[in-house]
């Protein structure tokens, strides 16, 4: 499970996204906290790893 919060200019806003299948790629953390680009966190929330640019996991059909 992923949780993010991010201010908006007039409170914050919570996010919680947990994947079927599959696993979210996080960065490291040298510095004791993350810092994403606006692509690295649309990645992340889709279950893309960020360094390599495929799908962990890809949906097979909607029913």
């Amino acid at each position: 499970m992923l949780k993010v919060l991010w201010w908006t200019g007039d409170g914050l806003c919570l996010l919680a996204k947990r994947l079927e299948r599959g696993r979210f790629v996080w960065p490291q953390a040298d510095s004791g906290s993350v810092a994403l680009t606006p692509a690295q966190l649309s990645m992340l929330l889709e279950g893309i790893d960020w360094r390599r640019p495929e799908r962990t996991w890809r949906p097979t059909s909607a029913l």
